[in-house]
């Protein structure tokens, strides 16, 4: 049975290339608005879920994990698998943080679901925040987690120094100057639309 989709793209069925553990590689069937008929394959999970933990002096909770992907070490929020079936991912969020920080919090909030990279997999991420945190011993899972980092870090101060680095990476002076241009163009443009005003007035 076809399903409609967003946009007018039609799913028409799933084909099963491999499985491993909870990972399935599908090939897709889909129909586009203008009846073209292709096909995508992408790796489909279970989903996860992150946990922001926040502290009662403002601080975020952070954990650095080798992560094998990338052969690197890497800062991030608790998260974790949805590997219990039937699990709610509340429950999913609070067990997580638990096992990989030790931490124990007296309230979660959902804040949405993020879809890390929707081109090549539908693993999807239910994202919760975490206050009146008590803390506590974790419960490490694996090689990664026996040698995890745990940390909390000033949320606003981390937050900009991560919007500092991305800045001076990703944005050249040409960017710049494109940018205070377009700016001054949209200033002009309010300073001869009040002037208009005046002179109607």
């Amino acid at each position: 049975m076809s399903l409609p989709s967003a946009d007018g793209f039609i799913h028409s069925s799933d084909a099963d290339v491999h499985s491993w553990a909870m990972f399935r590689l599908v090939k897709r069937h889909v129909t586009s608005p203008s009846g073209d008929e292709f096909q995508r394959t992408f790796v489909s999970t279970p989903g996860a879920v992150g946990i922001v933990a926040v502290t009662d002096d403002h601080r975020v909770v952070l954990v650095t994990q080798y992560r094998a992907a990338v052969h690197a070490s890497v800062r991030e929020i608790p998260a974790g698998m949805r590997d219990v079936p039937g699990e709610d991912p509340m429950e999913t969020a609070r067990r997580e943080l638990r096992e990989e920080t030790g931490y124990i919090a007296s309230a979660f909030q959902r804040l949405g679901i993020c879809l890390s990279s929707p081109g090549v997999t539908d693993s999807a991420v239910e994202v919760y925040l975490a206050t009146g945190l008590t803390s506590g011993d974790s419960e490490p899972h694996g090689p990664e987690e026996d040698s995890m980092i745990i940390e909390d870090n000033e949320l606003l101060e981390k937050w900009n120094e991560v919007l500092e680095n991305y800045i001076n990476k990703n944005i050249d002076n040409k960017i710049k100057d494109a940018f205070e241009k377009s700016l001054m163009k949209c200033h002009n443009k309010s300073l001869h639309r009040e002037y208009q005003m005046k002179k109607i007035l």
